[in-house]
């Protein structure tokens, strides 16, 4: 029997595809520009929805203390960062001194350059004070981390844009997460650091190269990132793929960390110039990870202090992550260059002698850990992951509060 339907001539008048269209209003394309504008910002507001929840909790936490918020968020080593922003190594105050009571005209040197740099162009562009300059950087480095850190939960395979805004919540409510607020360098480091290894995902070797340089100015960690990106340029240029870029990229990733460690070699007369003023300023240096284990014994059998046992409460977690991450490597594809960087910033951090109060603070750069947690939350209800993420931000509030406010030492 034949059947009486016939397909739709969509090229006929009176077609659905004829059809005349209706003309968009000016309030359905303001709201179609409002819709695409509220996509792109997405990460970007969630970064700061956390990030003001730790501020104002710091704000409070400080006026309890008799103290002032704007104090707070320059304490420490932002004090160095902003004095060597206002006067370059050779203009810091001689009222800072190392962990040792110390200085000499070489101590500044221990301190990268890029944060400090940073914030000297932006003061000179703006006028503004140094603190003032420093917390617009620090803002502005966690924007750019944030659109990254969302870039990044896209690209690893199961990714969508919905596990790349939970990872920037997660970054953002990191148990230290209050250093991104503060004239810290660790946003603007983070912020090359997950742009350098976006480029490695798209195989953008140039941009890869770029960031990685970059971030080689901001901090010593950069030694991981530079093993991250490095091996996989290597891997593409000796493969012969992706024509010269590989070549560039790799040409490029090392100058910023190298240039500035050569950089301290001539000012201080040895190779070894910016270890030694680690070593002699900080009590700094790699031992393997015999400090950390004999701070993680003290701190479990006496209970020192609240930081110090959520100090080892975080390195315990970190590790529990790394496992985690390796587990995702092997069985369901991530990334193999995430799990190198994470791992180079544990060992930098964990087999590091120095100040161990700052333990928690040097894990911040190793956020492609919770990579793996996002991706896991992801998949639960929208009204589950919500209500981990307000738990940790909470929880992240207080614990950078008490640590800034509470805690008498350098963090």
């Amino acid at each position: 029997m034949a059947s009486t339907e016939r397909a739709v001539d969509l090229d006929q008048p009176g077609s659905a595809a004829s059809a005349p269209t209706v003309p968009a209003t000016p309030t359905s394309a303001f709201s179609a520009r409002a819709g695409r504008f509220l996509a792109a910002a997405a990460p970007s507001l969630v970064w700061l929805a956390v990030r003001l929840v730790g501020v104002l909790t710091l704000g409070w936490l400080s006026a309890l203390n008799g103290d002032q918020l704007l104090t707070r968020l320059s304490v420490w080593d932002g004090q160095w960062l902003l004095a060597i922003a206002g006067g370059g190594y050779d203009g810091v105050p001689l009222g800072l001194v190392d962990a040792f009571g110390h200085r000499n005209p070489t101590t500044p040197l221990a301190f990268f350059p890029g944060y400090p740099a940073a914030v000297g162009v932006l003061r000179f562009v703006t006028g503004s004070d140094l603190e003032l300059a420093g917390l617009v950087v620090s803002l502005l480095a966690g924007l750019v981390l944030a659109q990254g850190l969302a870039r990044l939960g896209e690209l690893v395979p199961g990714g969508s844009r919905w596990s790349g805004l939970l990872l920037v919540g997660l970054v953002a409510a990191a148990p230290m997460g209050v250093v991104w607020s503060m004239t810290y360098s660790e946003g603007l480091f983070c912020a090359c650091a997950v742009w350098a290894l976006v480029g490695v995902l798209r195989r953008d070797w140039v941009l890869a190269g770029w960031c990685t340089a970059l971030a080689g100015t901001v901090r010593p960690t950069a030694a991981a990132l530079l093993l991250a990106v490095g091996i996989p340029l290597l891997v593409a240029a000796v493969g012969r793929r992706d024509g010269w870029r590989p070549w560039v990229g790799g040409l490029l990733a090392p100058l910023g960390l190298l240039g500035y460690l050569l950089y301290v070699a001539s000012r201080t007369g040895s190779l070894t110039g910016w270890f030694d003023l680690q070593r002699r300023g900080w009590n700094s240096k790699f031992d393997g990870g015999a400090a950390t284990l004999a701070f993680t014994r003290d701190t479990l059998a006496t209970g020192r202090s609240v930081l110090e046992v959520l100090t080892v409460a975080a390195l315990a977690g970190g590790l529990v992550l790394l496992a985690v991450c390796w587990r995702q490597c092997r069985r369901e594809g991530l990334p193999w260059p995430l799990l190198v960087y994470a791992a180079g910033v544990l060992v930098m951090d964990l087999g590091s002698n120095g100040l161990m109060n700052s333990k928690a603070r040097l894990l911040l750069p190793a956020f492609t850990l919770l990579v793996p947690a996002a991706l896991a939350l992801a998949k639960r209800r929208p009204s589950t992951a919500v209500a981990v993420l307000v738990a940790v931000t909470l929880a992240s509030a207080w614990f950078g509060g008490y640590a800034v406010t509470g805690w008498s030492y350098a963090i």
